[in-house]
């Protein structure tokens, strides 16, 4: 973890508590490594679809998330496979859920598409 930096399940909680805040549910669903674990989030849209992202930095260390198992949305069985194959690959990844029905990524920085 680079100086400055927080704690992967300190910025978690936080960005959970803040969704609640907003009125957003927001779940853990699976903790990962407590200090630089890498963090997907699926944003459940309420409908049947969700829209998966993998957080992202650039190499000024600023936070993005990238758009993936798809374009954009895809269907909810999709997403929970997707992150069940991430979870067998990184066992330090963290998984959080947010409902959402316009599908709107509640934490901070900017979402990259691919193409």
């Amino acid at each position: 973890m680079s100086e400055g930096r927080l704690p992967t399940e300190t910025w978690v909680m936080a960005q959970v508590r803040r969704c609640h805040a907003e009125g957003r549910p927001a779940f853990v669903l699976r903790k990962g490594d407590l200090t630089g674990g890498l963090v997907m989030l699926k944003v459940n849209r309420l409908d049947g679809s969700a829209l998966v992202l993998v957080q992202q930095r650039d190499l000024e260390g600023r936070l993005g998330w990238m758009v993936a198992a798809g374009p954009g949305p895809v269907s909810e069985a999709e997403a929970d496979a997707y992150l069940e194959r991430a979870t067998r690959r990184d066992p330090d990844l963290w998984l959080v859920e947010v409902e959402d029905p316009k599908g709107e990524p509640p934490f901070e920085g900017p979402v990259l598409k691919l193409g």
